[in-house]
């Protein structure tokens, strides 16, 4: 179902409201959306409204917001103690932790509480949209909604559709995005999506290049940043982003690639609107295409010469 995100009266829902919850909401009071913050962390919530409107503040004493402006953005901050506050959302993000189950179980109990027809995204930044899912009853309405810290300054946003995600889901986050001031870059469903699909290049060979000794920290970061026309050295960025995010990044995108290849394909059937299962496969159809296949390796085969044949087995 189309939603209209340029309505003035429309509201978001941000679950988590770490560093990139608290950009989001920031974003997104600013473009006159009334933002809901909600964190499993008691105060935590509290901890980001006040957070944001202090730095909505510091943007108004620099000039760079107007006093109504901030006024109406800070009045858009709202807190929200508990999930079943977030019911009448049309669009929930949940920013929460970097673990699948973790976010599967959000998106799962999120579910039964907002409308049939409410857009829910993820704002993971490595793991699979259709896993995550996988985990609910509708999964053409979820897709990634993929921000980069800082979120007020960093102006591209990557909308990710999973294998079920309908069309109308990634073109109202697109549209989403655009009204808060951000460019958005459609992505398939792919280990690290685009951007940390490129930079897990960035930072693991870096630290090669460190673990061999061929070069310091500040070394590599000097190099890439002042000759590579790097903004932040590969060290810096980690430093920025912090290992307990980048590290776990790099394992997932890892995973995905060489344990978990066939992960989506196998999710999709089983989260088809049309069956709750994969195709059956009788035992009469997997015999025939046992037959099939030993016989069209037979054909591939050369014929080895007689004499380069082993001795024929007797009995």
């Amino acid at each position: 179902m189309p939603l209209d995100v340029s309505r003035p009266d429309l509201s978001l829902a941000v679950v988590g409201t770490g560093v990139m919850g608290r950009g989001i909401a920031q974003i997104a009071a600013q473009a006159g959306i009334r933002a809901l913050l909600h964190d499993s962390r008691p105060g935590a919530a509290r901890e980001a409204k006040e957070s944001v409107s202090a730095q909505l503040a510091r943007l108004a004493e620099k000039g760079r917001l107007e006093r109504e402006a901030l006024a109406r953005a800070q009045a858009n901050l709202v807190i929200a103690d508990s999930r079943e506050a977030l019911a009448s959302c049309p669009i929930v993000i949940e920013a929460i932790v970097e673990n699948l189950e973790a976010k599967r179980e959000l998106f799962r109990s999120l579910e039964d509480i907002v409308s049939g027809d409410c857009l829910m995204a993820s704002n993971t930044s490595s793991f699979s949209i259709t896993a995550i899912a996988a985990a609910c009853k509708g999964p053409e309405r979820i897709a990634g909604f993929h921000f980069f810290n800082p979120v007020p300054l960093m102006k591209v946003v990557e909308v990710v559709d999973g294998l079920l995600t309908a069309p109308w889901v990634g073109d109202a986050l697109a549209a989403l995005a655009l009204r808060c001031g951000h460019k958005p870059v459609r992505a398939k469903d792919t280990p690290g999506f685009i951007v940390n699909h490129a930079g897990r290049g960035y930072g693991t060979e870096a630290l090669r290049i460190l673990g061999e000794g061929i070069a310091e920290f500040h070394g590599v970061d000097r190099i890439l940043r002042d000759c590579a026309g790097f903004r932040l050295g590969p060290f810096e960025l980690l430093d920025l982003t912090g290992l307990d995010v980048s590290h776990p990044v790099m394992e997932s995108i890892y995973r995905q690639y060489y344990e978990d290849i066939t992960r989506n394909r196998a999710f999709a059937p089983r989260l088809s609107p049309a069956s709750a299962s994969p195709p059956a496969c009788s035992d009469a159809n997997r015999a025939s295409a046992s037959t099939a296949t030993r016989t069209a390796n037979r054909r591939k085969s050369p014929s080895l010469p007689r004499r380069l044949r082993g001795p024929r087995a007797s009995g």
